[in-house]
């Protein structure tokens, strides 16, 4: 949002460093209208999903704060009722951007952010008891039961451990409700073509050249593995980013909040995340020093992403490989045109899907050293606050959506009509002069390179050059030479 201008409607609200101007109907107040003229720099706010973690997390602490006797239950409900519009995208109100301008790159603790919550918030309440938006600081609106940005939203909180738990809470939803689903539906779809193409053999390639064949459900059944793999390592990132820091509030040692908020408060964003017992399975961290002086978690979390991403470009440059041509390249996969490839050649079709998938993964590695560089001692982690958290946090959540789009794109438009040429997987077998691998056992290594040497020279196959030298009977040859018999330990 563009800073107040003189001829926009606008109020005045106070905080603790004076009188600002505020657009008349914004639900914020003055901390965040002072963070939208401080920090014009992206232009992007943070996103949803954070705006979203905080909403259960200020409901979730209300009603353990009434539950605690903190707080009346009152104010609690009118907290918990806010926060439910918040998170419903405040459709009624103009929609949630317009209400949370504040930009990406602020203050490293994610105080803007924290403070537009509660100003909203209280804000929200304001406009249910039918109060002028701004009162949240009157005395007589105060005294009358209404509810105060600082004391009753933020009660027993502050930025430095919300902000993280917030991140860490929109991380955790993000990868279990989008990025598991779509890997394990990537892995799902692998592991059918894995297990309906293992009878086509093919021929094997390192270092770019001809090895020994391998069958189609084998190479795809390792792609398939990788994607397992990649399931497995985001249930380990979950379980790491479910450590939350709320509870430790300024800089771990809890001050201002009771014992049993961190706790009680986990135990809620579990309740309200779950579905038939299945999601993130929040905790309070075992040591809330750690949990706000550093940001090892999600540096961890970002590092599994990587992973995913490095995974995706093995697969997907190997199908564009071998799906190369259709006629003067390999051509052992015949992948589905999605669209025309040139706006000059004619029938040109190109791996579109998989130029995507890959640059894709070349921006969640580059996300991944930003978020690296955030969570370096000197850089983001200093003494006891980590202060490049919303960068971190916007990163790690483009990566997962990403990602999650990607691995979906990729099934749906690629993996789902893909199909192997078995012709030309024969043909180029026939031609590989590493068919001679298996002869060395029975005729010796330096024989077996002469035949490759001489096929290679001739422009001859190993199997007509064998035979013609009559190395070996025609029989035992036969049975030597047949692909698929290679593809297994013998």
């Amino acid at each position: 949002m563009s800073p107040t201008t003189a001829s926009a409607p606008t109020r005045t609200e106070r905080d603790s460093m004076g009188e600002m101007s505020v657009p008349a109907d914004a639900l914020y107040g003055a901390s965040t209208q002072r963070a939208v003229l401080n920090f014009p720099i992206s232009g992007r706010p943070v996103p949803f999903a954070i705006v979203e973690a905080y909403a259960a997390i200020k409901k979730a602490a209300a009603k353990v704060n009434s539950d605690l006797d903190r707080l009346d239950r009152d104010r609690a409900n009118s907290i918990e009722r806010a926060c439910d519009v918040i998170s419903a995208g405040l459709t009624e109100h103009g929609g949630w951007a317009r209400h949370f301008p504040v930009d990406i790159f602020q203050t490293g603790s994610g105080t803007s952010t924290n403070m537009n919550a509660n100003e909203v918030i209280a804000n929200l309440i304001c406009l249910e008891r039918g109060a002028p938006i701004g009162s949240t600081k009157d005395a007589a609106y105060l005294d009358a039961g209404g509810v105060h940005p600082n004391d009753h939203v933020n009660m027993g909180q502050s930025s430095n451990d919300t902000f993280p738990t917030a991140m860490h809470v929109a991380a955790a939803v993000a990868i279990h409700r989008e990025l598991l689903p779509a890997v394990q539906r990537m892995a799902a779809k692998l592991e059918a073509h894995a297990k309906s193409w293992d009878r086509i053999v093919k021929i094997g390639r390192t270092h770019l050249q001809d090895a020994t064949p391998i069958r189609l459900g084998q190479e795809f059944g390792g792609y398939a593995a990788q994607m397992r793999h990649a399931e497995r390592r985001l249930h380990r990132a979950m379980e790491s980013l479910a450590e939350l820091a709320l509870g430790g509030t300024a800089v771990g040692t809890g001050i201002n909040t009771h014992p049993d908020f961190g706790a009680r408060v986990a135990k809620e964003l579990t309740a309200a995340y779950s579905k038939n017992g299945d999601g993130p399975k929040f905790r309070e961290a075992a040591n809330h020093c750690e949990a706000q002086h550093t940001k090892d978690a999600f540096v961890e979390a970002s590092g599994v992403l990587k992973a995913i991403a490095v995974s995706l470009t093995k697969i997907a440059n190997d199908i564009r490989l071998m799906g190369m041509g259709p006629r003067c390249g390999i051509g052992e996969l015949k992948l589905p045109a999605v669209q025309p490839g040139s706006s000059i050649m004619p029938g040109k079709v190109n791996p579109v899907i998989c130029e995507a998938v890959m640059m894709l993964a070349c921006q969640v590695i580059g996300n991944d050293a930003a978020i690296t560089t955030g969570g370096l001692g000197g850089v983001g982690s200093l003494l006891e606050l980590n202060v490049a958290m919303p960068m971190m946090a916007d990163n790690l959540l483009y990566s997962i959506q990403i990602l999650a789009n990607g691995c979906d794109v990729f099934t749906k438009n690629l993996l789902e009509d893909l199909e192997p040429d078995e012709a030309r997987c024969k043909e180029l077998i026939e031609l590989s002069l590493a068919m001679c691998t298996s002869l060395a056992p029975v005729i010796g290594y330096d024989q077996a390179a002469a035949l490759a040497k001489q096929a290679f020279k001739e422009g001859r196959t190993v199997r007509e050059v064998a035979l013609e030298k009559k190395v070996l009977p025609a029989a035992e040859l036969e049975t030597l030479l047949d692909p698929m018999s290679m593809t297994e330990p013998s």
